[in-house]
């Protein structure tokens, strides 16, 4: 049987949130791959995410991060800040700081330390969801 003909007439549907960063770098890479390892964050003496249900991200020119789902991270211990910055690979990043009670009713604070991308490009969807955090601005990152 013959194969049949490719339609030129049938456009290549396009992503509807389409990272534009590929379009000037296509061999850019940010590979989603899921963590074998149980991912435990700590800061101010508190586990703030632990997860064996962890994303790594591995990116073009960064060391991989990882990224914890939100039923494995501490919300009721962050609070959403005003920053928000822009990759042209995953989309726009909102942050939240970290607050721990520190005693004598002071808390322990840890500005931007967290950040996830709610509405990230088609290209990596599945960060939404996750959330990430700075290693220098919690106490640590172990894998187990």
């Amino acid at each position: 049987m013959p194969r049949p003909q490719s339609d030129s007439s049938v456009e290549e549907i396009e992503m509807p949130n389409h990272a534009p960063g590929f379009a000037t770098r296509p061999d850019y890479r940010v590979d989603l791959l899921s963590e074998n390892r149980r991912v435990k964050v700590v800061f101010g003496g508190e586990t703030i995410a632990d997860s064996s249900a962890a994303l790594r991200v591995e990116e073009t020119g960064h060391g991989p991060v990882h990224y914890l789902p939100e039923k494995d991270v501490r919300l009721d211990l962050m609070r959403p800040t005003g920053h928000h910055t822009r990759c042209p690979y995953k989309g726009e990043a909102s942050y939240w700081t970290i607050e721990v009670p520190a005693g004598g009713g002071s808390l322990r604070r840890s500005e931007n330390a967290v950040w996830a991308y709610p509405t990230p490009y088609d290209e990596v969807s599945g960060l939404a969801g996750y959330y990430a955090f700075y290693t220098t601005r919690v106490d640590s990152i172990t894998l187990t």
